[in-house]
C-alpha cells in the first residue's frame, strides 16, 4: 500500500496554508489555500503497509482509506475516486467538515503523526470534480415503487441517491427554500462553500432524484398524508431542536440560538436579503459553547465585523495530547485549535454563566459568570467568583437535544427513546410500516459521517422493505448501531 518506506522518508505531517487571517476574514471563501501535488502526494505515501489498517474501524463509512491512498500516491486519481465513492456518497463533504476519526485510528498515529487522510479525501474528490470524472448513474431499470425522504442534510441525500440508484422513484422534500439542510444553512461558507453542495446536487437531479423545497410535512402535507401517497417514507430530519439556557436574563434582547444566527448569516452571504439580521458587527460577542458550532459562530462574527469575541466553556480544557482513558485507536478529545480560533478573540475554559444583564434600556450589557467547580459529579457555579463579561450579542452553541416531534409523533404515532430520538430498530424501521429513520433524528446529534453511513445503511433496508432483498451496501455492523425502540 503506496510506498512501502514512505512513513520513514516523511516523518512530518504537512497540510496545505490557511490563506492569511487578515484576508480571509474579509470574504466567506474557504480558508484553505490550494494544495500542492507533490505535498499531497508525499503525504498519501506515508500510509503504511498495516497489517490491519485500524483507519477502516475509525470510519463508520467503512472507507477504502489504504487503497485510494495509494493510487494517490501512483497518480491515478480516476481510480481513487472510484474506491472513495464505493463507500462514500459525499467526500467532498466529510473530507471537509468530518473531524476524521480514521485520523485517530491511523496506526502511524501510535508514533508519529497520523497520515492526513482527510486532506487526501478532499483532494480525490476535488480532482474527480475538476476534471469531469463525477457523472450521473442513473438507474438501468425502474421498480415502479416510490419513496419521500423527508429532511436534505447529509442522511437525507445519502438515502436518497442510493435509493435513486436502486431504481426507486425518490422525492426529497425540505422545508426551507433550497435544499440542503445544514450543509446548505448550517455551515459557514469558510468551512465549505455551497458550490460543493451545488454540483452534488446536479448529478442527483440528473440521475433522477426528485427535490421539493419549502414544503413542511406536518403543516403543508401531513405525516399521514405522505405516508399514504408513497411505498416507504425515510425520515432525516436531524436533530435540530437547541439546548436552552434558563437562566436569569435568557428572554433579554441579544441572547439567540447558534443556529438562529448562522442561517441567517448563510442566507447573507448567499446574497439573500435577511431581515433584522442578527448581526456582530460593532458588538461585543460571547459564544457559549467551545465545538464545532460555537467556532462557526466565532469566525462568522471576525467576518461581520464584531469588536470582540469571547468563547466560553463550562468544563475544562482539553490536552493537547491523548490521555490515558482515550488510548489510541480511541478518537480522543483534545484541544482544537480551529481557522475560526487562529482569528481572534478569547477562549476560556472552567467559566459557567450565571445570569445576563440588561443596562436601564432593557438591552443586553453583559454576561455575570463564575468559575466552574464540581460538586458530586455536577458542575455548578463557584460561590465567590462572580465577575462580569462586556456583551451586546450572546450567541448560545450548547448542542442539540433532538428531533422536532410536535407533528410527527402525533400524526405518525412514532415512538421517542429517552434521548429524546425517534425510536427505530435495528433495520432503521419505526413501528409504523414503510416508515424508517435515519441520520440525527433517531441516533441523536452526532457526525457527518455517521449521518452519511446510516443514510446508506437505511437505504439499504428500505430497499429491502419494498423488494424482498437488496444489493445496497450497508456499511454499519448491527453491533455499532446505537438504537432504542
Amino acid at each position: 500500500m503506496a510506498d512501502p518506506k514512505g512513513f520513514l522518508k516523511v516523518t512530518e505531517r504537512e497540510l496545505p496554508k490557511r490563506r492569511p487571517v487578515p484576508v480571509r476574514i474579509m470574504d466567506w471563501k474557504e480558508v484553505y489555500e490550494p494544495g500542492d501535488s507533490a505535498q499531497l502526494r508525499r503525504q498519501a505515501g506515508r500510509c503504511m503497509d498495516c497489517g490491519v489498517p485500524f483507519c477502516h474501524q475509525g470510519c463508520p463509512l467503512g472507507n477504502l482509506i489504504p487503497e485510494w491512498n495509494d493510487l494517490m500516491w501512483r497518480g491515478e486519481g480516476r481510480a481513487a475516486i472510484e474506491r472513495l465513492h464505493a463507500t462514500n456518497n459525499f467526500p467532498e463533504f466529510t473530507g471537509r467538515l468530518c473531524p476524521a476519526p480514521c485520523e485517530s485510528a491511523c496506526v502511524l498515529g501510535i508514533n508519529q503523526p497520523a497520515v492526513t487522510i482527510k486532506q487526501v479525501e478532499v483532494s480525490i474528490i476535488d480532482q474527480a470534480f475538476g476534471n469531469g470524472w463525477v457523472q450521473p448513474q442513473p438507474p438501468g431499470r425502474l421498480t415502479g415503487k416510490t419513496v419521500a425522504v423527508v429532511g436534505s442534510g447529509p442522511a437525507g441525500l445519502a438515502a436518497a441517491q442510493q435509493l435513486t440508484r436502486a431504481g426507486h422513484t425518490v422525492a426529497v422534500f425540505e422545508r426551507d427554500d433550497r435544499i440542503g439542510g445544514l450543509l446548505r444553512y448550517g455551515i459557514p461558507d469558510f468551512k465549505m462553500e455551497k458550490r460543493h453542495l451545488d454540483q452534488r446536487l446536479a448529478q442527483m437531479t440528473a440521475e433522477g432524484t426528485r427535490f421539493r423545497a419549502g414544503v413542511d410535512i406536518g403543516t403543508d402535507i401531513s405525516w399521514d398524508e405522505l405516508r399514504s401517497r408513497y411505498d416507504a417514507v425515510v425520515v432525516a430530519t436531524g436533530a435540530m431542536v437547541p439546548r436552552d439556557l434558563p437562566i436569569p436574563g435568557r428572554d433579554l434582547p441579544g441572547v439567540h440560538f447558534a443556529m438562529e444566527y448562522l442561517v441567517q448569516g448563510n442566507r447573507a452571504a448567499a446574497g439573500d436579503p435577511v431581515f433584522d439580521q442578527i448581526s456582530a458587527e460593532g458588538k461585543h460577542v460571547v459564544v457559549l459553547g467551545g465545538g464545532d458550532t460555537g467556532a462557526d459562530c466565532i469566525g462568522t462574527a471576525h467576518r461581520q465585523g464584531a469588536l470582540s469575541v469571547t468563547n466560553l466553556a463550562i468544563g475544562r480544557q482539553p490536552g493537547e495530547a491523548r490521555s490515558a482513558a482515550q488510548p489510541w485507536p480511541m478518537h480522543p478529545t483534545l484541544f482544537e485549535m480551529q481557522s475560526a480560533h487562529e482569528e481572534g478573540g478569547t477562549r476560556e475554559y472552567l467559566v459557567s454563566t450565571v445570569e445576563f444583564l440588561a443596562n436601564d434600556a432593557g438591552e443586553l450589557r453583559a454576561v455575570r459568570v463564575a468559575e466552574t467547580e464540581f460538586v458530586d459529579g455536577r458542575r455548578v457555579p463557584k460561590s465567590g467568583t462572580e465577575r462580569e463579561i462586556p456583551a451586546d450579542l450572546v450567541l448560545l452553541a450548547l448542542g442539540f437535544t433532538g428531533p422536532e416531534t410536535e407533528t410527527i409523533q402525533p400524526q405518525l404515532e412514532l415512538g421517542v427513546t429517552d434521548r429524546g430520538a425517534l425510536a427505530r430498530d435495528a433495520q432503521y424501521a419505526t413501528e409504523q410500516p414503510g416508515v424508517f429513520v435515519a441520520g440525527d433524528a433517531g441516533r441523536g446529534q452526532s457526525l457527518i459521517v455517521w449521518a452519511i453511513a446510516e443514510g446508506r445503511a437505511a437505504a439499504a433496508a428500505v430497499d429491502r422493505y419494498l423488494e424482498g432483498d437488496t444489493r445496497l451496501p450497508s456499511p454499519i455492523p448491527a453491533t455499532a448501531r446505537a438504537f432504542s425502540v
